[in-house]
């Protein structure tokens, strides 16, 4: 194999871009490897966004020097970072780029001694590391590098060895992580380092070319960016929707008196397939259920009912939905246009859904972020909002505890003082509003708020993706599961009896109420049974109710 001694702005592009172009090509197996069995897996997306805004930068760069480049790429990475596993990320190339400030070019050394600055700057920017995840990877990784710099000056064989302890770092982390080996997954985090360093070797070995990459330019990252959005469906006509109708079907296989055929699931699938997009197909002994966007609603249901009996049908006209959604954004870019004062203080949250971020506001809340799982805002995305705030100060509630870091980043980079009140669940966010005090200074109010938002329990009610056990807890693809406060508790067949459960577990002797905020996938009828069935557990609690219009959860639910 040829013998590399030095790399040049060149090679490092090159390396910069393969590791982007590695981690967009492999961002859903990365997300497949969530320890919760959740549709919320974000890791490889975060990462592939937070790499990707880092190659832009450097290759907008103009600078010919290794130390320029590294220094533009962190820079991307620092602003484009999403979710935690996108900020260490950023840090590890912070570390890198500080290392080789003053290099033209990377001898063996210059690499090893860059990869070891990387993990240390990784491990300082965590507050409490954790092994059995990326942190260990780069430790590894950067070690081996170290000791293969001490005897070549191929910065290839470098790589090689880098590659090769971090690919052996990756394969410890369930035995240093118990719930990685319980779920059976390795850390999602420390495999997308994994593909990065990969992506170094294949690129400075000559195993990938930049003609075998996709190479996103600015225009289509941030189309990758919008569609990562909900929000960016403000910006979509409705007339432009090709399938219009959201079509759920839940059908008892077998049953009823418009039974024809035996299940099979091809051909059920194959059927819908033809029918629209977005289609989901999740079945059992007993049950199928379905989830499509279709023209053709009512052929949906019709072939439901060919296997069996009809136990739930929901429609929902996305057009209208979209139509409502440009209308409240219009109202409300109107207000801010027109009438709306700026704050001194702009308290800033990350939410997803309609209902919410009308509850939020309506709470005290100045401005919005939009995102929450799956969804991630970036530290520029927090950085904007705070600028367009036009505040004195700000705080911000993450309301995700994979949020954390972004908004961490985004109050050292802004130009006013920013405190993160570090708030994991939309609920505890809803309750630490009620702590703050627009006439007290910022410590004051982050301190208040800090306190009041262990005054909730929040549980979390969604769907199993896949089978797998946790803490001993069973769950099956298609399950209803409950988490509470972070730790799932519950799997059920049925949406009612889960979040019944999480109810039951969430309550004590001194709850005196009860929220619900029912999401896209549920309905104000869903909510009022099991609201009617809170109220027969507990007659004397207060039960409210509200549309959240969130993804992923049918419902969240918080006790106080």
């Amino acid at each position: 194999m040829e013998v590399v001694t030095k790399i040049t702005n060149v090679e490092f592009g090159s390396m910069v871009n393969a590791a982007a172009h590695k981690l967009t090509e492999n961002a859903e197996k990365i997300n497949k490897l969530n320890v919760f069995p959740v549709p919320d897996g974000d890791t490889g997306t975060n990462m592939s966004l937070s790499m990707n805004s880092g190659a832009q930068y450097e290759r907008d760069s103009l600078d010919t020097s290794i130390g320029s480049l590294a220094q533009a790429t962190a820079k991307g990475l620092l602003m484009g970072a999403r979710g935690n596993s996108g900020v260490i990320l950023s840090q590890i190339f912070r570390g890198f780029a500080k290392s080789v400030e003053n290099k033209d070019t990377l001898s063996a050394r210059d690499l090893a001694d860059a990869l070891m600055g990387g993990a240390e700057t990784a491990y300082k920017a965590v507050m409490k590391p954790t092994e059995g995840t990326i942190l260990t990877v780069i430790r590894e990784a950067a070690s081996a590098a170290n000791k293969s710099a001490n005897k070549t000056d191929d910065v290839i064989a470098v790589m090689d060895k880098t590659v090769i302890a971090a690919q052996k770092a990756l394969a410890s982390t369930p035995d240093l992580l118990p719930v990685l080996k319980e779920v059976g997954v390795v850390d999602s985090g420390g495999q997308g380092l994994v593909f990065v360093l990969q992506a170094f070797y294949e690129a400075l070995s000559g195993k990938i070319a930049e003609s075998d990459m996709h190479i996103p330019d600015n225009a289509e990252l941030e189309e990758m960016v919008q569609n990562l959005h909900a929000g960016a469906q403000a910006q979509l006509d409705p007339t432009d929707i090709q399938y219009g109708y959201c079509t759920e079907v839940m059908v008892q296989i077998g049953k009823g008196t418009t039974f024809s055929k035996q299940f099979n699931y091809d051909e059920f699938y194959d059927y819908l397939a033809k029918l629209g997009d977005s289609l989901l197909v999740i079945n059992d002994d007993e049950i199928v259920k379905v989830h499509v966007h279709t023209e053709n609603p009512g052929a949906v249901i019709s072939w439901g009912t060919e296997y069996g009996s009809l136990v739930k049908v929901k429609v929902d006209n996305m057009r209208d939905q979209q139509q409502a959604v440009i209308d409240a954004q219009r109202s409300e870019d109107a207000q801010t246009n027109d009438t709306k004062e700026v704050p001194e203080t702009a308290v800033l949250a990350v939410t997803a859904g309609a209902g919410i971020a009308k509850l939020y506001l309506a709470s005290g809340a100045t401005a919005i972020i939009d995102g929450g799982q799956t969804n991630n805002p970036s530290t520029a995305d927090i950085v904007a909002a705070i600028e367009k705030s036009g505040a004195k100060e700000a705080i911000i509630l993450p309301n995700n505890g994979n949020i954390f870091m972004a908004a961490t980043q985004a109050a050292e980079i802004a130009q006013i003082p920013v405190a993160v009140v570090h708030t994991k669940t939309i609920q505890q966010g809803i309750t630490a509003l009620f702590a703050f005090n627009p006439d007290n200074d910022l410590t004051t109010n982050v301190t208040a708020m800090e306190e009041n938002k262990s005054l909730v329990v929040s549980g979390q009610v969604t769907t199993a993706v896949r089978d797998t056990t946790i803490d001993g807890l069973e769950i099956h693809q298609g399950d209803y599961i409950g988490i509470i406060d972070g730790k799932l508790k519950i799997a059920a067949a049925d949406l009612q009896a889960a979040s019944i459960q999480v109810l039951e577990k969430m309550l004590n002797e001194d709850s005196e109420i009860v929220t619900i905020l029912y999401g896209e996938t549920a309905n104000e009828l869903d909510a009022q049974t099991l609201a009617d069935a809170i109220s027969e557990i507990d007659a004397d609690l207060e039960i409210e109710i509200h549309q959240g219009g969130q993804p992923v959860y049918p419902f969240l639910i918080s006790v106080e």
